[in-house]
């Protein structure tokens, strides 16, 4: 009986760690777009990175949600503790929401101090062959 209970205990652990994590179907990864605004809250940690940025723009002013990669992938990408605080203007490349709200999923960044970590989106690299093709 207590192996049936230990069983069942590490069956809900797992199940309960694969349903945590969701798809990523709500975002275009097809489409890349660029957001520039100051940093209200950022958060290297897994399962993905959490980030507000606070955006003035044609449409006003607001914060906006984004989330990105696990921080061990951001840190494959190039980032390191300490690019990114509170406070920092920042740009960020995203793959942006299918419904057509804002937010986004971060590819990239360039930090306050112009570094960029991440990768180029296939849209990024397609316009950067077309741009060499002279298209």
């Amino acid at each position: 009986m207590k192996q049936f209970a230990l069983i069942a205990a590490l069956a809900a652990l797992c199940g309960a760690s694969v349903a945590a994590h969701h798809s990523a179907v709500q975002f275009d990864f097809t489409r890349s777009e660029t957001m520039t605004g100051v940093v209200k809250k950022f958060r290297a940690i897994n399962p993905h990175m959490q980030l507000v940025l606070h955006v003035k723009d044609a449409k006003g002013e607001r914060d906006i949600v984004f989330e990105g990669h696990s921080t061990n992938n951001m840190y494959r990408a190039g980032y390191r503790d300490n690019m990114i605080n509170v406070g920092d203007t920042i740009t960020v490349y995203i793959a942006p929401l299918r419904d057509g709200s804002e937010g986004g999923y971060v590819t990239a960044a360039v930090t306050a101090s112009g570094v960029r970590f991440g990768a180029q989106s296939r849209a990024e690299q397609a316009r950067e062959r077309e741009r060499a093709e002279g298209r």
